[in-house]
């Protein structure tokens, strides 16, 4: 399968990108092939102000650890040229395992700069999925905490290949490379290998929501891309301060320019967040802009409205992961800076960004109508992204010409590309024909997503409706995730709702799990033959949910580990199954 470099220009387009090149004196003013690079201009641009600053227990930093863009620039320069002085060949695919802060940073950009291919995966997705993504990768070689190594040592017969092992975080009498030992590697004249756009720089795993997760590999023109795609839509400009809650979104803020704050949290449970360690760390540094799973910002902003506590420097905020109710966009919109805007990015690991829509766009124009069964509305595409919504299969397309185009208003799944789109599975690759469709030398990517194209004065709008794996097919038509879940959730007692389908395709019976708010809880369990009946009369009043009768009570749903948001409903299909199966209430 082609890289999407084959079918590209060997150059990525002048604007933003074009004021952070490499600040090297060079009379030649080449776009840049590596992320790294942009590093390099930043510190050159902006050498002694912040780049990261992360939270700590140590009582004589004040509680936090900083870097400058000069010191993190050269600081991956040095983890850089230790990695190839240990002999590692460009292209080695190692795995980085490291708590998020200054080292992941560092290391991130020290693995570009040398052309290494980093594997990065959840780390809380349990040791049992964790190990068999990681062996279905064959790393050859782990950057990771000691736990991870003494780990690795104990299951090496699964990790033939990996000889290349560096342990951040140990001692002088650990055996081995250390981060610290690469750290004293002197790196006065070294040169970094040359990177082409279309070379490896990473393999980044899928959530795993819907179904195992899948290595996807990443290109070094599509992480370019994807900062010019971000900077540009957004209108990011230097100098600004970034709370990042998820690392993965916030990897390439010192590519823009932009500094990065991470505050005391544990990344795997955002929905469990300490709101007071967010909302300090944005008046400690000032934030200006911020990104969070939508469980979290349903905890802070309902800390915030609460205590009446504001957030006067954050000027722009971004939530993904799942859909984000309009409840957590309004509060958040009420204690940022006035004038400030949330924005719900759209995409997939596969794919990012694809799409976004604003707040006061959602709180003004499409909040209602999802409230009545029309989707989730996730705006309109970014620049660069083509997109489609064609007939729905569970087959593989080999060509572009296999897929019937859909118009505007019928609900179908969604295809994309472009250049952040990216090209190939390399774990699960039996996945591959389900999820790419060739056009000639592009490859477009099947989203898994159903939904529909809505054409406005302003651009065509996409209304995401659900997964294509999640759809309950009955006998009398097709239910969708997002349309009748947002019906029922319009009750005052449900926080969310999951729709599951029990039964064969086709003959499916439509069942609601229900999670009301926590402090109603002990109440919908006591009064459950109440609320039962008034989420009949709902599903009645909408022809969208008229097929539900059965609904079942739970104190929360699973969710996914990324996010917290994601709600896996193949759990609880089959918990439906083991309840309603005995008791004939299934065909």
């Amino acid at each position: 399968m082609p890289s999407q470099a084959d079918s590209m220009e060997n150059r990525l387009p002048d604007g933003p990108l074009a004021e952070a090149r490499w600040a090297l004196g060079s009379d030649q003013r080449q776009s840049p092939t590596n992320v790294a690079e942009l590093l390099r201009g930043a510190s050159s641009a902006r050498p002694g102000a912040l780049a990261v600053a992360e939270a700590c227990r140590w009582p004589w930093s004040g509680g936090w650890r900083t870097i400058t863009f000069q010191e993190l620039n050269d600081d991956s320069d040095r983890i850089a040229a230790g990695l190839l002085a240990m002999g590692i060949p460009p292209g080695t695919r190692l795995v980085l395992l490291v708590r998020p802060g200054i080292d992941f940073i560092s290391l991130v950009f020290a693995l570009l700069k040398a052309g290494m291919v980093m594997v990065l995966i959840d780390p809380g997705m349990g040791r049992r999925h964790l190990v068999r993504c990681l062996e279905e990768c064959r790393p050859e070689g782990f950057i990771a905490i000691r736990r991870v190594q003494v780990v690795r040592w104990l299951l090496r017969h699964r990790f033939p290949q990996a000889r290349w092992n560096v342990t951040v975080g140990a001692g002088r009498l650990w055996p081995g490379m250390t981060l610290t030992q690469l750290r004293r590697q002197r790196c006065d004249g070294w040169q970094p290998p040359r990177i082409e756009l279309g070379d490896p720089a990473a393999i980044i795993f899928t959530s795993g929501s819907t179904g195992p997760p899948k290595g996807v590999l990443y290109r070094h023109s599509q992480f370019l891309h994807q900062v010019e795609a971000i900077r540009t839509h957004y209108g990011i400009e230097p100098g600004e301060v970034d709370l990042s809650t998820f690392p993965l979104f916030a990897l390439f803020n010192a590519a823009m320019g932009t500094a990065t704050v991470i505050p005391r949290m544990d990344f795997t449970r955002p929905a469990r967040v300490d709101p007071r360690q967010i909302v300090r760390a944005v008046r400690r540094f000032g934030c200006t802009q911020a990104f969070g799973s939508p469980a979290l910002w349903n905890v802070v902003g309902r800390y915030c409205e609460a205590r009446g506590e504001t957030l006067p420097t954050l000027r722009r905020v971004f939530s993904a992961g799942a859909p984000v109710p309009p409840h957590v966009l309004a509060r958040l919109k009420a204690v940022i800076a006035p004038g400030g805007e949330v924005y719900t990015p759209y995409g997939a690991t596969e794919a990012l960004p694809v799409a976004s829509i604003s707040a006061s766009e959602v709180l003004g124009q499409t909040a209602a109508r999802s409230a009545a069964g029309a989707g989730t509305c996730v705006g309109r595409r970014y620049a660069g992204i083509a997109w489609k919504v064609i007939r729905i299969t569970d087959e593989p397309l080999a060509t572009l010409q296999e897929a019937e185009p859909l118009p505007d208003g019928e609900i179908g799944e969604l295809m994309v590309c472009g250049p952040v789109v990216t090209q190939e599975y390399v774990t699960r690759t039996e996945c591959n024909p389900l999820h790419k469709v060739r056009q000639g030398e592009t490859l477009w990517h099947r989203m898994g997503d159903v939904g529909y194209l809505e054409t406005t004065a302003s651009g065509q709008r996409f209304w995401y409706c659900g997964r294509k794996a999640h759809r309950v097919v009955t006998e009398h038509g097709t239910l969708y995730t997002e349309i009748c879940e947002a019906i029922f959730n319009q009750h005052p007692w449900v926080y969310r709702s999951a729709l599951v389908g029990v039964g064969p395709p086709g003959r499916q019976r439509p069942v609601v799990f229900v999670e009301p708010w926590p402090e109603r809880y002990r109440q919908a369990r006591r009064r459950w033959h109440t609320l039962e009946a008034e989420l009949k009369v709902l599903a009645a009043a909408h022809p969208q949910t008229a097929a539900v009768t059965t609904f079942l009570l739970r104190r929360t749903l699973p969710v996914d580990i990324r996010h917290n948001a994601k709600i896996f409903r193949e759990r609880l299909a089959d918990e439906a199954a083991r309840l309603l199966l005995p008791a004939g209430l299934c065909g």
